[in-house]
C-alpha cells in the first residue's frame, strides 16, 4: 500500500472477543504515534450498530457503527475470542465484511475470527491462521482452506492472527514494512518485546514446554492430528513416526505425563469440544468426525475428560447465543 498518512485500522467487535488480542493489535501502533511524535495510525473500535461490545473478561467496550467509520478505513479485522458472533447478528457481520472486501479494504481476523472469514467465503485461495486449540475443528469444517500453524499469515489482503500476542507481531511487521526494521524494533522495544517473530514462526500452543521436543514425539503427534476421524492403533501411529511402541510410552510419559493412548484421545475430544463451540454440526456428526462409533461412547468420555455431557456444552452455548 502506498505511504498514506495515516493508516486507518477498524477492529469489528465479536461477542467475548480477547481483549489481550486488541490490544497487542492497537498498542504498537499508538506507541509508533507516541515514539515519532505523527499521526501515522488511527483506529476504530466497531460494531454493528454503534453499541458497546463485551470483552470475554467481562469489560465493556464502546464502539462506532461499522457503517459510519467503514468508508475511511484501510483495514478491516474482525475480533473473535470465546466465540465470535451470535447467530442474531451474523448475518449483518458477514455483510460488513463482504462490504469491505468489495470495496478493496484489507481484510484480516485476529484469534477465532479466522471462522467468519471462511464463512464469508473470504479466504478461498489464500493461506490463514488460526489460534491452536481451534485449528483442528477448522480443519475440520473447511477442508479446503489452507490453514497454517503459524503465529500469523499475511497472504495478499488477507491478513489473520492466531490471537495474543501474535497480534503484536503482524502488526511490527506491517511496521517494518512500511518505515523499516529499525522503527519497528524500537516500537517493540517500548514493550520489552525482545523478538519479533515473523510469519514462519509456529506457534508453540500445546507443546511441551521448555526443550524442544523430540523429533519421533512430534511426528506421532502429527500422524495422530492426521487421523482424528479415523483414529489408528499405537503400534501404527510407533511405525509412521520411526520408533518402538515403548520408546513412544516414554516419551509421552516424559513430556505430557501420560499415555499415547490419552494424549489421542484428549486430542480427538478437543476437537470435538472446538466444533460443539464453533459449529453447527450435530452431535452424532461431531462425535464421528472425532473419531468415536457412537454417541455414548462419545459422550460418557466427553463428560469424563469435561464434567459435562456434550448436549449440555450445546445448550451452554445456545444459551450465550440468545444474550
Amino acid at each position: 500500500m502506498p505511504l498514506v498518512e495515516p493508516l486507518v485500522f477498524t477492529f469489528l467487535l465479536g461477542h467475548d472477543f480477547s481483549m489481550m488480542s486488541l490490544a497487542s493489535a492497537i498498542e504498537p501502533l499508538r506507541s509508533y504515534n507516541r515514539l515519532y511524535e505523527k499521526q501515522a495510525f488511527n483506529w476504530h473500535l466497531a460494531s454493528l450498530n454503534g453499541e458497546p461490545v463485551v470483552a470475554a473478561n467481562g469489560i465493556p467496550f464502546p464502539t462506532r457503527s461499522i457503517d459510519d467509520v467503514m468508508p475511511g478505513s484501510h483495514y478491516l479485522f474482525i475480533c473473535g475470542g470465546e466465540r465470535v458472533v451470535t447467530p442474531k447478528y451474523e448475518r449483518g457481520y458477514q455483510k460488513a465484511m463482504r462490504q469491505a472486501a468489495r470495496a478493496g479494504i484489507i481484510i484480516g481476523s485476529l484469534s477465532t475470527g479466522t471462522f467468519l472469514l471462511a464463512k464469508c467465503g473470504l479466504l478461498k485461495g489464500y493461506r490463514c491462521t488460526i489460534h491452536w486449540e481451534s485449528r483442528s475443528a477448522f480443519k475440520e469444517i473447511y477442508p479446503d482452506i489452507q490453514c497454517t500453524h503459524k503465529i500469523f499469515e499475511i497472504d495478499r489482503g488477507r491478513l489473520t492472527c492466531s490471537g495474543g500476542t501474535a497480534a503484536m507481531d503482524m502488526m511490527l511487521n506491517l511496521i517494518a514494512e512500511r518505515y523499516g526494521d529499525e522503527h519497528a524494533a524500537s516500537i517493540a522495544n517500548q514493550f520489552h518485546h525482545e523478538r519479533i517473530r515473523s510469519a514462519e514462526d509456529d506457534q508453540r500452543g500445546g507443546r511441551p514446554a521448555g526443550a524442544a521436543m523430540p523429533a519421533p514425539l512430534g511426528a506421532a503427534i502429527a500422524v495422530m492430528q492426521a487421523h482424528i476421524e479415523d483414529p489408528i492403533s499405537l503400534p501404527e501411529v510407533a511405525k509412521r513416526a520411526g520408533v518402538g511402541k515403548r520408546q513412544l510410552e516414554r516419551l509421552f510419559a516424559h513430556y505430557f505425563d501420560k499415555t499415547p493412548q490419552r494424549f489421542y484421545l484428549e486430542l480427538r475430544l478437543e476437537q470435538a469440544r472446538e466444533m460443539l463451540i464453533y459449529s453447527d454440526q450435530s452431535i452424532i456428526e461431531i462425535a464421528v468426525s472425532a473419531g468415536f462409533g457412537s454417541t455414548s461412547h462419545f459422550a460418557g468420555w466427553f463428560r469424563r475428560t469435561f464434567g459435562v455431557l456434550p448436549s449440555a456444552m450445546r445448550r451452554v452455548r445456545q444459551k450465550k447465543n440468545l444474550s
